[in-house]
């Protein structure tokens, strides 16, 4: 199951856009979101966000 970014946690900082290896995740409308289609699980942009944005749900 893919990585999801909740927005109202998001403070769109970028830390996790510059993280993933997969390029899955991008700034829309003020936050970033993760393309399921691209994310592998792998948890880098949970391990640098600083407000635990992205979580699986």
């Amino acid at each position: 199951m893919a990585y999801q970014i909740d927005s109202n946690e998001c403070i769109a900082c970028g830390a996790c856009e510059a993280e993933c290896p997969e390029g899955a995740i991008s700034e829309q409308g003020g936050v970033y979101v993760i393309d399921a289609t691209k994310c592998q699980d792998c948890g880098s942009c949970a391990d640098v966000c600083p407000v635990g944005a992205p979580s699986k749900k």
